[in-house]
């Protein structure tokens, strides 16, 4: 279900307040975009994932940072659409670990190399620092924070936290390993890894086989607006989103290094 609708009462406080002071009307609840992945997705988010807002987003086992890495890619082109820039913010170390964003792989996602800015700092602290800052900067369409899990307390959150909805900015904080600390952000996220699905084309002996779309697993651990969930989850890179992966996969495949008539159909 949903979140409950504001009472009258509190919308007509939100709107004396946006009438006393017209800053005030883009932080209001209701005029906040949405992301929308898929229908039970968005049903459990309140309506989809808010973009005026904070998300904390991890990988399930270090080895998944590049599957939490796509995930935070592929919702920065969501929300960005054309023409935002999207700021990524890491340090030296955590660039040296994990590696830069890869061209080609972004523009698996549709995000054109100069809309991208990539930032280096040398210290956490930096980092959180540059993105309250970017946060507020409305030329800026998201802002994605990779950092350590260690230092970083929930005050520090909320300051984000307040800064993406004064900027009514998409922030990702892309922590390297899971936690489970407090936080002022709205959701968390804990993304896998998970075979993709195998594509056939051509027939007879020339059966060709490719990998399908790139799946991931997404587990919401932190929800502020209501229920949890698990789904596995594919990207549709013609039409830009996200599909959930309902369809069936066959029990065996055929086996690449029998002859033809012994191979299993």
């Amino acid at each position: 279900m949903g979140p409950a609708a504001p009472s009258p009462t509190l919308s007509h406080l939100r709107q004396t307040l946006a009438g006393l002071d017209p800053s005030l009307g883009p932080q209001l609840v209701e005029d906040r975009k949405s992301l929308q992945f898929a229908a039970p997705i968005d049903q459990v988010l309140g309506g989809g994932l808010a973009c005026g807002a904070l998300h904390e987003l991890a990988p399930a086992v270090p080895l998944h940072l590049a599957a939490a890495s796509g995930f935070a890619m592929a919702l920065a082109a969501r929300a960005s659409g054309t023409r935002g820039e999207v700021l990524w913010i890491a340090t030296d170390f955590a660039r040296g670990e994990a590696g830069a964003p890869y061209g080609p792989g972004l523009a698996l996602f549709g995000i054109a190399l100069s809309r991208l800015l990539v930032l280096r700092v040398s210290r956490a602290a930096d980092v959180l620092w540059a993105m309250e800052e970017a946060l507020r900067c409305r030329a800026v369409g998201v802002v994605i924070g990779e950092m350590r899990s260690r230092g970083i307390d929930q005050v520090m959150t909320r300051r984000l936290a307040l800064a993406a909805a004064a900027g009514d900015t998409l922030g990702l904080l892309l922590r390297t390993t899971p936690h489970d600390e407090p936080s002022a952000a709205a959701t968390r996220w804990i993304i896998g890894a998970t075979p993709s699905s195998s594509l056939r084309s051509g027939g007879g002996d020339k059966r060709c086989h490719s990998l399908g779309p790139p799946r991931l697993s997404a587990r919401l651990v932190r929800n502020r607006r209501g229920h949890l969930g698990a789904w596995i989850v594919e990207w549709n890179s013609v039409e830009q989103r996200f599909e959930l992966a309902t369809h069936s996969e066959p029990l065996a495949g055929t086996a690449f290094d029998r002859p033809h008539r012994a191979a299993v159909a």
